[in-house]
């Protein structure tokens, strides 16, 4: 039986390594000093994957700085710039670049091949080569690092011709599609989940392990070094709003902290974090507040934010870094970290889930109702004590029993039964109550928004606020629910710790440039739109100007976004939006771009509107079209 199983693994991995990789992409600045960089081109390096498809909205470098900040404040190296074949690609990588040297990170360019041709190694070299000098590129060996997800079959030698300066390449290329790593300097497997070994969950007898995608590439590569993937989650949920449909998820429970464990014993040279801002897979730690837009994924994102990974995953960087084989001389307070579901996996929300389209059984796939993979995860609580010193746990899961438990000195997990309702921690040390507190979240006994969310909220203990989804981030967070209770705009009233910075419970009524849009690059004036059909338009006032709004009852949901990011501006044009409240908004006359116009096909009603919000930054393809 031993060796059918041992086959059966082998027979996984070739199937995943043949097949896999088949992901669908999408697409207030702080003030910070010029510092000196962490990245090292000799020591072992983090990256994080950032997909640059996310914030094609961002105007300046400043616009980057949070990403740049919380990353190099959790000991993240380098971010790898996921790129397609986009018109923003240059602003974007230009302000990243800016960012990166303004804040002491590193970055590199990470090709997509869903998006690229590997027929045309000189474009990709030219790519290389305009950011090659820049003092925000990474450089390891004395070379421009570039790595890709996928791109088996490319030239890589007129790549680094055309590059014209030498090149650190390691690209997301397959063992066996590439038949040998000769003119590779190193490789990155992006598979960081458990899987059946056709980029979906485990089934019964289809088991492909992360360790086996990381033998694979090891074999492979030979002594040449090896870019371990890491990930904190995968989940998505995504229906008839997008052009194409993904219901799965990847067992991800306690796959953060095990992972982490597990290369603090191997210690690859590099790794990478699959990904910083994936909001549309779960896979995000980034802040929910950093600038970005929304392509449906707010359904799912909203009120769940992952900062606290991060601050898990501190000491652990530390120890990577130093070369120790544990983080717990690295831990230099007592916290407690843990993540949830926010129902439990057996919730029946098939009755108002309508964000799917029909299911296709003939391919396996099932685009609405319960995503694949739901029965592979786990009802529990993952509480993982970073701790000074032994002490004992206290975890109240809803409506469960108390489980108090031992945690020893130093980094330690604990799965505790769910159950809904409200979850509370405690830590205590001779008797005493060292830190204790309750989530904000809750583990629900109903659909919250009408869907399936298998998405996790990750808090910490003490609570240290996190960022919260602004009307730019949850623009279509409402499209194709069912559900009319669903606002979006953020729940959550949890208080932060005594000194910590407050909580935003909502959207804000105003939101900052850098938040909804650029900062203002120009002095010149916009007058009020006028939009084509008789809409009235409520300028603001001195004393009661409008300040929030949403879109009117009756018309469709796509007006959500601009209604929300005008009213709170001050225009809010009657007969498509409705102001929800007044007072003195912040009247933003001050534009940095032309105006736009609705997109062929829809109608007069959004002229006002695009004209106003793409003067200011939004401009929302689902309903405008710029500079126009």
């Amino acid at each position: 039986m031993d060796s059918i199983l041992r086959l059966a693994r082998l027979v996984g991995a070739l199937c995943l390594l043949v097949g896999l990789f088949t992901r669908a992409v999408y697409a207030a600045p702080l003030a910070a000093p010029v510092v000196a960089p962490r990245a090292s081109s000799n020591g072992p390096l983090v990256f994080a994957h950032f997909i640059v498809g996310t914030v094609a909205n961002r105007q300046t470098a400043g616009d980057w700085d949070v990403d740049m900040q919380s990353a190099k404040a959790a000991g993240i190296d380098a971010f790898a710039l996921n790129i397609g074949l986009d018109s923003y690609n240059t602003k974007q990588l230009d302000i990243a670049y800016q960012s990166a040297a303004n804040n002491g990170l590193k970055v590199f360019i990470s090709f997509d091949f869903n998006y690229w041709s590997t027929g045309n190694p000189s474009a990709i070299g030219q790519m290389i080569a305009r950011y090659a000098s820049n003092s925000g590129q990474l450089i390891v060996d004395n070379k421009v690092f570039v790595s890709s997800f996928l791109g088996d079959g490319l030239n890589v030698g007129a790549v680094r011709s055309a590059a014209g300066v030498p090149i650190f390449f390691a690209p997301n290329f397959n063992p066996y599609k590439t038949g040998s790593s000769d003119g590779l300097d190193a490789a990155f497997n992006w598979m960081a989940w458990n899987s059946n070994g056709r980029n979906k969950a485990p089934s019964p007898g289809a088991l492909m392990t992360v360790q086996d995608g990381d033998n694979a590439y090891k074999n492979w590569l030979g002594s040449k070094p090896y870019v371990s993937p890491i990930s904190p989650w995968f989940h998505t949920h995504y229906g008839p709003e997008v052009s194409y449909s993904k219901n799965w998820l990847f067992p991800s429970d306690t796959l953060w902290y095990d992972r982490w464990n597990t290369l603090l014993q191997s210690k690859p040279r590099f790794i990478e974090i699959v990904t910083w801002n994936d909001w549309g897979e779960s896979s995000y730690l980034s802040p929910l507040s950093a600038s970005h837009h929304d392509d449906g994924n707010s359904k799912w994102a909203n009120d769940m934010p992952h900062e606290a990974w991060l601050d898990m995953a501190k000491p652990f960087i530390s120890a990577y870094h130093a070369g120790a084989s544990k983080p717990d001389s690295y831990i230099k307070e007592d916290q407690i970290v843990y993540w949830f579901r926010q129902n439990p996996k057996g919730l029946n929300c098939d009755g108002t889930d309508t964000t799917m389209g029909p299911a296709n059984n003939a391919s396996g796939d099932y685009f609405n109702g319960r995503p694949n993979g739901a029965d592979g995860v786990e009802d529990s609580i993952i509480v993982v004590s970073l701790l000074t010193a032994a002490g004992t746990v206290s975890v109240t899961s809803g409506n469960k029993a108390t489980v108090t438990y031992n945690a020893p000195a130093g980094a330690y997990l604990q799965k505790i039964p769910m159950g809904v309702g409200s979850q509370s921690f405690e830590l205590t040390r001779g008797g005493k109550s060292i830190i204790a507190g309750t989530s904000p979240k809750e583990v629900s006994g109903s659909c919250i928004c009408g869907i399936y969310n298998f998405n996790a909220f990750v808090g910490k203990i003490p609570d240290q606020g996190f960022g919260t989804l602004n009307a730019v981030g949850a623009a279509s967070l409402t499209q194709g629910l069912r559900v009319a209770t669903c606002q979006p705009q953020a729940t959550l009233n949890g208080q932060p710790a005594a000194g910590a910075p407050p909580r935003q419970t909502q959207a804000p009524a105003n939101p900052s440039p850098s938040a909804a849009g650029p900062s203002p690059t120009s002095t010149a004036a916009l007058p009020i739109p006028t939009p084509t059909t008789s809409i009235a338009i409520v300028k603001p006032n001195a004393a009661s100007g409008c300040n929030g709004g949403t879109v009117a009852a009756g018309l469709s949901g796509n007006f959500i976004g601009l209604c929300q990011f005008s009213c709170a501006l001050g225009y809010c044009p009657a007969g498509v939006c409705v102001c929800t409240s007044n007072g003195s908004p912040s009247w933003n006359a001050v534009v940095s771009q032309p105006g736009g116009c609705p997109k062929p096909g829809m109608s007069d009603g959004y002229a006002g509107l695009c004209s106003f919000t793409c003067a200011r930054g939004y401009c929302p393809d689902s309903a405008c079209q710029p500079n126009c």
